[in-house]
């Protein structure tokens, strides 16, 4: 009875060298050559073939556990871990949790298999084709800077709901200015974006939705000279230009970042803490940074001109 034996293709190579120097047909020198091995190691694989035939050729390491597996002593002491503290986490962040706040050390993908098989993470499915055709980013760092506000259960249930406006760059990703308030209002975004220009400069332009702090929706509220709001003479006295895009997709950079500040701020504060607006806000710098080093992208044009100072004299407030 003939017994079926499973070889890879460079198990199969090794056989077929190996029976042509059984044939004669190959030298030890030159079947070491083609397999790129040592005469040595040939001589041993010609033992095995000539004890065991093919399925002397084999791996003995195939169906057995790998050597750097991990214990399941190790296992489970992650995932207790994860079901304890990180239930929502996707894999990502709980891995960065375990390696900062336990001294776990385990791979991405490794942990992603074990919190699927222990039913804590579901795959995302694989996701609609894109409707819209993706705009390119700025060649400049500090060239558009997106802006917009996310209104959002920031605190859970440890505080109420409130709004982050976001100041996202977008020739790299990276988050330029986070503040939280009450509300999307014409205030905030003035204090925000004053906050912005003493760190970063004057971009070209805003980018942004067609939110009435940006654009006038009722006449009779705005300088009938200019037809500006209160946030768009403010910058046109400081020669900054607003965009308002037509769609959410069009300013696709600031959203996608809202849903990735949704996920990870969001659990950040939870393990701080953190419930109030105040604190918040002296926290946001710390996430900015982390969230840069993470996520932030190098420009295309590096050497472009950076942003020019802002004449704060203009006075946004």
């Amino acid at each position: 009875m003939s017994l079926l034996i499973t070889m890879s293709q460079r198990e199969l190579h090794r056989l077929e060298v190996i029976q042509k120097i059984r044939d004669d047909r190959l030298s030890v020198v030159q079947a070491a050559e083609l397999l790129d091995l040592s005469r040595s190691q040939v001589h041993r694989l010609l033992q095995a073939y000539d004890l065991d035939g093919a399925a002397g050729l084999v791996s003995k390491k195939r169906s057995r556990p790998s050597n750097r597996r991990h214990s399941e002593e190790f296992r489970n002491a992650a995932l207790d871990l994860i079901r304890e503290r990180y239930l929502d986490f996707g894999p990502t962040l709980a891995r960065e949790k375990l390696i900062e706040l336990h001294r776990i050390s385990v791979s991405k993908e490794t942990l992603r298999q074990w919190m699927t098989d222990a039913g804590i993470w579901v795959s995302r499915r694989e996701r609609k084709r894109r409707v819209f055709q993706p705009r390119g980013r700025r060649d400049c760092f500090g060239e558009l800077v997106q802006i917009d506000g996310s209104h959002h259960w920031w605190f859970e249930n440890r505080g109420p709901k409130c709004a982050l406006l976001v100041y996202i760059d977008d020739a790299t990703g990276k988050l330029l200015h986070l503040r939280f308030a009450g509300s999307e209002n014409t205030f905030d975004y003035l204090h925000a974006t004053k906050a912005y220009l003493q760190q970063w400069g004057k971009p070209l332009a805003f980018y942004s939705d067609k939110h009435g702090v940006f654009r006038s929706t009722n006449a009779s509220k705005t300088d009938r000279t200019t037809g500006l709001t209160q946030f768009g003479r403010a910058l046109y006295e400081l020669n900054i230009d607003i965009i308002c895009a037509n769609t959410p997709q069009a300013k696709g950079r600031v959203e996608r970042a809202n849903q990735t500040l949704q996920d990870r701020l969001v659990k950040e504060m939870r393990l701080r803490g953190i419930s109030t607006i105040d604190a918040a806000n002296s926290y946001a710098p710390e996430f900015i940074e982390d969230f840069n080093i993470r996520f932030g992208k190098v420009p295309r044009n590096p050497n472009g001109v950076p942003p020019v100072s802002a004449d704060m004299s203009a006075s946004l407030i």
